[in-house]
């Protein structure tokens, strides 16, 4: 198994078998959105494959050096439930040593699927996710904010650069009416929202 940066046909092929497959429309932003980020070299979509195979695919934003937020993670349909997720994780832990990988996952308390939103949880944690003291709301949807970090890192300071990462990907306007982090109940859950739409 290699874990490597998609070309882009290996992308497009990525995006539409495995993640429009596995997350909401509210939760993916559209390939065009990907390729900007790509082309700015903000952007890392690794793959894994399988010889010559693709198996699963983890990808990463760079909002600022020493840290990479964890946009998505999925395992081909058909090889789901064989330990790949794992070891996607661990090979992505691998590549981006050195910094600090964060990521979101979806509160179960508000999630339309509260068991597969605590399996989702639950495997995260299992693979050495920390979770932060601060959570989040993008487009509607509750968010925990999850960590892999080999050396400290303040709940504040990731909190500040979770913010940047996000003001970074979106216009001022979207930002401001969408993204919520830190967010807490008391602020109230807004109705879900298509990406950017």
């Amino acid at each position: 198994m290699e874990l490597r940066t998609a070309t882009d046909a290996e992308l497009a092929l990525a995006y539409r078998r495995d993640l429009q497959a596995s997350f909401p429309v509210s939760e993916l932003p559209p390939l065009r959105a990907i390729r900007a980020l790509i082309r700015a070299g903000t952007y890392r979509p690794w793959c894994l494959f399988d010889g010559e195979e693709l198996a699963g695919e983890a990808f990463v934003f760079e909002p600022e050096p020493g840290f990479a937020l964890f946009d998505y993670l999925c395992v081909a349909k058909e090889r789901r439930n064989g330990g790949l997720g794992s070891l996607l994780i661990e090979k992505l832990l691998e590549t981006e040593r050195g910094n600090i990988v964060f990521g979101e996952s979806e509160i179960p308390a508000y999630a339309p699927d509260k068991e597969l939103a605590e399996r989702r949880l639950a495997f995260y944690e299992r693979n050495g996710a920390r979770r932060a003291d601060y959570d989040l709301c993008l487009f509607g949807v509750p968010f925990h904010t999850l960590y892999w970090a080999e050396k400290n890192v303040s709940d504040e300071a990731l909190c500040a650069v979770h913010r940047r990462a996000w003001s970074s990907r979106l216009p001022a306007p979207v930002c401001r009416k969408y993204v919520r982090i830190p967010w807490e109940p008391s602020m109230g859950v807004p109705q879900v929202h298509a990406w950017m739409e």
